[in-house]
This record gives structure tokens, sequence and C-alpha cells, in this order.
């Protein structure tokens, strides 16, 4: 495929693109929804609502460094449908024990962790999946393109959301999350390109242990300081917005009085800067650069979270719908060019270990805040926590403006391990084809 084909005619994009524009709407139902069946339905404290963010994110601590291992080992269209199955089954239990009388803050902490364990197989499959579909110089545009899918899901989900829980209740809204996995699962299936087997997975070729191939994927990550940088200033973003997402819909609910319509209007409205996000991150990128857009992308997100410990029943809509714009259009900005940057320096067969090791680093610090969220809501109060979250989250930028991203203008060569060889572009059967997704979360 030459560097001049359109993606736009690119079949297996097209068909990998769809489905997750439906899995992503699918999935701003469940975002509103079960925490809201946990504070509406269930009265979850402070703290059980704080432990289910927990559970949620938990897994890319657990699994997340074995996951990118496992993956490097096989194929990984597989990999994405079978983690599609599993979750759209498992979302089923919740508006089914609802009905049986049986729901209980148990299940959803199981719904939870054991969904957050498929959709760590996912997103590590997927985003090591895009390399292997699409050219190396057409990676920010399949990540910008995938970006705003998702920015277009934040923009209308939260709004259908929003009335379709005030419609049939947040338990039962779920099951448009679980319907949208279906559909992601059948796209999936009909790509034609077959992803070519690296040697080091062959029978030719001597087995390593999982040890060594997480241990490989670290290496590369922790000695790459472009990556490394990256990684830390995401992880601490990470982890300020985590302890603030943790609290902030329990603040909106019992101390603003926002209900589940209101709600879905304020993030719908919000979303709209991660949809400009997208659709200009690009051309921001290619303008100014790729490692000043990582750099100044950042420091947005960590203002764009000041607006939300100043809302007051008064200025609820406005500061949250502000607060949500910057901070959205910000992460999507800094992520189509950090994950690109990320996708175009790692050698192809390390692209699995690499987005895992990222992820364990990144997502890892999601539980942490989470759990303190909980707890400091508890202790402190929930308005003092989102100050402390936002606080801490204002100072992400500090891991980039040392190192050598900011001198970044066009998007990077591949390199490689310390006396290895750079690892070729991919080499497909059938039709040649496709190409994280964000990691800074936003409310």
């Amino acid at each position: 495929m030459g560097p001049s084909r359109s993606l736009w005619r690119h079949r297996d994009f097209r068909l990998l693109w769809g489905g997750q524009a439906v899995s992503r709407l699918g999935s701003q139902v469940s975002i509103l929804a079960i925490p809201l069946v946990a504070i509406q339905l269930l009265h979850a404290s402070t703290f059980e609502v704080g432990l289910l963010s927990t559970f949620e994110t938990l897994p890319f601590l657990l699994v997340g460094l074995p996951a990118g291992a496992w993956v490097d080992r096989m194929a990984r269209r597989p990999v994405l449908i079978g983690a599609d199955v599993g979750r759209a089954l498992l979302l089923a239990t919740v508006p089914v024990g609802r009905e049986t009388g049986v729901l209980g803050m148990g299940q959803l902490y199981a719904v939870a962790l054991s969904t957050g364990v498929l959709t760590v197989f996912f997103d590590v499959a997927y985003q090591s999946y895009l390399p292997a579909l699409v050219e190396r110089d057409e990676l920010v545009d399949g990540n910008a393109k995938l970006a705003a899918t998702d920015s277009g899901a934040q923009v209308v989900g939260p709004g259908i959301g929003g009335a379709l829980i005030a419609a049939v209740g947040a338990a039962n809204a779920v099951v448009a999350d679980a319907g949208s996995f279906v559909v992601s699962c059948l796209s999936l299936a009909f790509i034609r390109a077959r992803e070519e087997r690296h040697p080091r997975t062959t029978s030719a070729q001597p087995r390593t242990t999982l040890r060594t191939e997480i241990a490989e994927g670290l290496r590369f990550v922790l000695r790459e300081p472009r990556i490394r940088s990256v990684a830390g200033a995401t992880g601490t973003a990470n982890l300020f917005s985590s302890m603030l997402f943790a609290v902030l819909l329990v603040f909106a609910v019992r101390q603003l009085g926002l209900g589940p319509g209101r709600l879905g209007l304020v993030f719908a409205l919000g979303n709209v800067g991660a949809l400009i996000g997208a659709l200009t991150g690009g051309r921001i990128a290619r303008r100014v650069g790729v490692g000043p857009t990582i750099l100044w992308s950042m420091v947005l997100c960590g203002a764009g979270n000041l607006a939300f410990p100043l809302a007051t029943p008064g200025t609820a809509t406005l500061l949250l719908v502000v607060g949500t714009a910057v901070t959205a259009g910000g992460s999507v900005v800094y992520n189509i060019s950090q994950v690109s940057m990320r996708q175009a320096l790692c050698p192809l067969h390390l692209q699995g270990r690499m987005n895992a090791s990222v992820r364990c680093l990144i997502w890892g610090t999601m539980p942490i805040g989470a759990f303190l969220g909980g707890v400091f809501g508890t202790w402190l109060g929930l308005r003092t926590t989102l100050w402390i979250a936002a606080g801490g989250g204002l100072g992400a930028f500090l891991w980039i403006l040392p190192s050598p991203v900011p001198g970044i203008r066009d998007m990077p060569e591949p390199t490689g391990e310390p006396g290895g060889e750079v690892e070729p572009p991919p080499l497909l059967t059938g039709e040649p084809a496709p190409g994280e997704h964000v990691e800074a979360p936003t409310p």
C-alpha cells in the first residue's frame, strides 16, 4: 500500500473504525450508568463509589505487563474478538441482576474487575494491531480518525445515555453497551487482512520465558527517553484525574443537585472539546511539531481540571462544561501525538509489550488514584479532594519539559533495542489494512 492511499478507501480500516465507533458510543452510556446504579439504586457511599472505580482500572496494574507478552505471542484480532464477546456477556448480567433482585455492590465490583481484565487485553492488542494495518506515515491519520470517532461518541453518548437512564433506569441502560460490543465483534470478524506471525513466535525459534519477554518490553520503554517521559507525564495525569473522577459524579449528584439528564447534557456539551481536539490534533502536530504539541496539550489538560472544584449549584453547568471541554480537548490532542510517536518509535515485534508496559505504568496509577479519591472524599470532603486532584494533575507536564520530546518536529524513525536491528514494516496477506486511544481520561 502506497503512502498516498486514503484510509477512507481502506476497507479493513473502515470496519475497524466503524466497529469502534459503535463500541465507544455504547461505553459512554456505561460511564454514566454503572456509577449511577451504585449512587442512586444501591445508595453507595463515597468510598464504595471510589472502590468501584478502583476495580475498573485495577487490572491494568495486575495483568498489564503479562498481557503485552501474551498478545505478542498470538494474532491480535482473535484477542480483540474474544474481549468484545466477554465484555458483552458480563455487562448483560447487570440488568439481569436488577430484574431478579440480586444486584448488589459485590456484583458491580466483580463485573468492573472482569471487564477491566478483558479491556486490558483488548486495548493492548488494539494499539498493537493498528501498526500492522497501516503504514508508519499513516499512523497519525489513523489515530486521528479513531480519536475523532471516540470524541464524537463522547459528544453524542452522554446525552443519549442520560436520556436512556432517565427512561429505563441505569441498570437497564447498560444493555446498550453490551450490544455495542457485539457490533464491534462482528466488524472485526469481517476484516480480511491477516497478520504475519513474527519469526520469534514460530517453532523454528527458541521459546523465551514470559518474564524475559516482559522484561524486554519494560527495558525498551525505560531506556527510550521520549517514551519514558511521556509515560511519566501520562501516569501522573491519570493518577490525579482518576482521583477526581472517583468523586466527581458523587459531588455532582449529591452537592450540585444534577440528575441523569442534566449530567448527560453537561458532559455531551463539554465533550465537544474532544471532538474539536480530534479534528485539529493532526493539523496542530504538523504545524507546530509533534513534541511541542505533546507538551502544551498536557498543560491544557491540567488547567482544565481547575474548573471542577470551583463549581457551585448555581455555576455547575457552566463550569463542568468548560472543565470537561478543556481537559477533553487537550487530552485528545495529546494522545494523537504521543500514541503515534510511541508506535513510530517501537519495532513491530515489541509493539504489544511496549504498549502493555506503557499502559501498566500509566494506567496502573489509576486504581491508586481512584482509591485515594474515595478515601480523601470520605475523610476530607468532596470539594477538597477535587482541589487536590486538580492541583496534582497540573504538574504532570514537568516530566516532559526537560526531556527530548519538546524538540521533536516530525514523526521519528523506529528505534531498535541496543545492539539490535530496526524491525522492517509488516507484511500482510490479503488486503493491506488499518490502524488509543488516549490515555489521559477525562470525566
